[in-house]
């Protein structure tokens, strides 16, 4: 069944190459992999995306008032220009005559709103719970249906009434093709603390590895006191590269270092560095296990650096195309875009 979908993005962050961080690049995924399949998508999201998406920009918030500001309880002015676009989206697609509402955002509003919209709404939960989303969560409605990323983040969610269905997300194995492998090892992702791009500095120094770092600096205070010092000849930051630059550099890596500092709901890198043909070294936090196997995967326990710098090393020695294997099995955008076309057909039906 084809259909007409709206898809509902991040109002703060565009989609485009270099994306801000791992939901940009899937939701630009999911957009792009469902117009393949001949869906009619329309995307509502954040100015200044790609253009190939013809993405709708959601409203600006309009100037606040004096008054307004004198507030002394005023939020942080992104936190209403959020609220702002996705109340004023969730009032608008009323006419907008499409088969199915697929909010793939973190806000609330989408699923506080989900009855004033005629047609079904779908939220995909990205994230573990969050005080403003399980609030909305956890008003109970009609005609709201919920996905998780993975079995570890619906499993978190259930308890507080929703009841997702796991497709994990997915990337393209066309765009992230095998590499040679052999280099010194890759760090990917937005480095925050949360990520925990020290700890795989120091792994990869007690394996005697070596270490490119690749990805935004969101917290420039943090990249500046925490990371830039543990820089050296062999610990690089190789900057914030574009899709294609980065397959090419995940793919040259005997292996990739995955050390979330928190429960990761999936980990889009782990994806993208086995569609590369690489191996991951990681700790065995949130989703990890799922997606990783024995064949392509080493995990050390949480904030174990001596167990990943073992792990780094074990990685390196596993079977690249075992990896190449695991990704177009377990983590293709074919079989994440299967999963959703048979969610929008049995809630449109």
């Amino acid at each position: 069944m084809r259909h007409r979908i709206a898809l509902i993005a991040s109002a703060r962050y565009p989609l485009r190459e270099p994306f801000p961080g791992g939901l940009e690049a899937h939701t630009w995924q999911l957009a792009t992999g469902l117009r393949e399949r001949g869906h009619d998508v329309t995307v509502f999201g954040a100015p200044d995306s790609d253009r190939r998406l013809g993405v709708r920009a959601m409203a600006r918030l309009p100037e606040i008032s004096t008054d307004a500001r004198s507030d002394v309880g005023m939020p942080p002015e992104w936190f209403l220009a959020e609220h702002h676009a996705y109340l004023q989206l969730m009032l608008d697609l009323g006419a907008g005559g499409h088969t199915v509402v697929h909010n793939n955002s973190l806000h609330y509003l989408p699923v506080a709103m989900a009855a004033s919209v005629p047609a079904p709404v779908l939220t995909t939960l990205h994230t573990p719970p969050t005080p403003w989303l399980e609030s909305a969560v956890r008003i109970p409605r009609a005609g709201t249906v919920f996905a998780a990323v993975s079995r570890h983040t619906a499993d978190r969610w259930r308890p507080l009434g929703a009841d997702p269905e796991v497709i994990p997300n997915g990337v393209d194995t066309d765009r992230w093709s095998p590499g040679p492998g052999g280099g010194s090892p890759v760090w990917s992702g937005r480095l925050v603390r949360e990520k925990g791009v020290v700890e795989a500095v120091r792994a990869a120094d007690r394996a005697g590895t070596g270490l490119r770092i690749a990805g935004p600096t969101p917290d420039a205070a943090y990249f500046r006191d925490e990371v830039a010092p543990l820089l050296t000849d062999r610990i690089r930051y190789v900057g914030h590269l574009d899709h294609r630059r980065l397959a090419r550099l995940v793919g040259s890596a005997s292996a990739a270092v995955v050390s979330p500092c928190w429960d990761e709901p999936y980990g889009l890198v782990v994806a993208e560095a086995l569609a590369c043909g690489t191996p991951v070294a990681g700790f065995a936090r949130g989703a990890l296990p799922e997606i990783l196997d024995d064949e392509c995967g080493v995990l050390a326990a949480p904030g174990d650096v001596d167990g990943l710098a073992a792990a780094i090393r074990a990685a390196a020695r596993l079977d690249r195309e075992a990896a190449r294997r695991r990704a177009e099995t377990v983590c293709s955008v074919e079989a994440m875009i299967t999963g959703y076309e048979r969610l929008y057909d049995a809630i449109a039906a």
